[in-house]
């Protein structure tokens, strides 16, 4: 993980961020947040854990002009975040390369923001495992760091079955459990020592 060494800041590419109870936000209650980048400039994440009910791959594949073959996998919709809802974003494992789109993330991870990926796994020549965004979460200069002085979130390590393996509705428990946490230890109420 690399570090902003003018304000001695840990980069969170490729880490989880876990909403904490009362972050004030409804838009982010009991959020798992995915960090695709975050540099001096910014951050930006996909919430994993957000279904978006009211849209399904196979709708989406018919709205782009996609062949899709129903027989194939698909990867579950979510709202990845309040930002540019329109814009779809591919979460997936790095066994998926799209030349000059896809970007590294860690070890495990890629990310796609391209037609490309979407006519790839309508033609069965997809990454193995993936989740769609629609939209993303982004954060100015100094924002998150903010939020995450004010206890808004508690940073994880990367789990790739808790990202594509696990149910939505458990993600949030998951990744607190994985830090070792008691999710119904957490106050709302955050401290300063």
């Amino acid at each position: 993980m690399s570090t902003d060494t003018q304000n001695n800041v840990p980069f969170l590419d490729g880490k989880l961020l876990i909403a904490m109870p009362g972050m004030g936000d409804p838009r982010f209650d009991k959020a798992v947040i995915f960090m695709c980048a975050h540099s001096a400039e910014g951050a930006m994440g996909l919430i994993i854990n957000k279904p978006a009910h009211a849209l399904k791959f196979d709708d989406l594949m018919t709205q782009l002009g996609i062949d899709w073959d129903g027989d194939l996998p698909s990867p579950p919709v979510h709202h990845g975040g309040p930002v540019e809802h329109g814009r779809g974003f591919v979460l997936h494992s790095r066994d998926y390369d799209s030349e000059g789109s896809s970007m590294k993330i860690g070890e495990d991870f890629g990310m796609t923001a391209t037609l490309d990926i979407l006519t790839d796994i309508a033609l069965g020549k997809g990454p193995k495992r993936a989740l769609l965004a629609l939209g993303y979460t982004g954060w100015a200069p100094g924002q998150l760091e903010a939020e995450l002085q004010a206890n808004g979130w508690l940073i994880a390590d990367v789990d790739t079955e808790l990202v594509f393996a696990a149910k939505d509705a458990d993600k949030w428990q998951g990744a607190l459990e994985g830090l070792g946490i008691d999710p119904r230890m957490l106050s709302a109420e955050g401290g300063r020592a």
